[in-house]
């Protein structure tokens, strides 16, 4: 069961990024850009999810195409979802009382490569395989 420490020391962990809150709530940007963050239900996503809506803690997080958002609800929907506030935005919502530690730092260091300069991204994934 993951928690938001987790997802805090986790995102920080990564170059160049900040906590900066969004709209009240948590979020973890690099270079300003938004690539994780808390992300309540609203009222209108709760009715239309109905008895599917989740009631526990929701993580936002970036993913790189419509492709890859689909893989991931299609894989995992017991943890991965999302509303129709997201249709044509590559993000998916995250139950994150249900997601593994490895599985919710693959989800944010994949968002986190979305998002920051590829300069940047680069030079992390070449010191990691060095």
């Amino acid at each position: 069961m993951a928690t938001w420490d987790d997802v805090a020391a986790i995102a920080l962990g990564l170059p160049e990024v900040a906590e900066e809150p969004t709209f009240g709530n948590r979020a973890w940007k690099v270079r300003k850009k938004l690539f994780v963050w808390e992300r309540p239900l609203r009222k209108k996503e709760i009715e239309q999810l109905g008895a599917a809506a989740p009631d526990g803690e929701i993580l936002g997080v970036r993913v790189p195409d419509e492709e890859a958002k689909q893989a991931l609800l299609q894989s995992e929907p017991e943890i991965y979802f999302t509303t129709p506030h997201f249709d044509g935005y590559p993000s998916v919502l995250i139950r994150l009382e249900r997601i593994p530690r490895k599985d919710l730092e693959e989800a944010i260091v994949e968002a986190w490569l979305c998002r920051a300069p590829k300069r940047v991204a680069k030079a992390w994934l070449d010191a990691r395989e060095g």
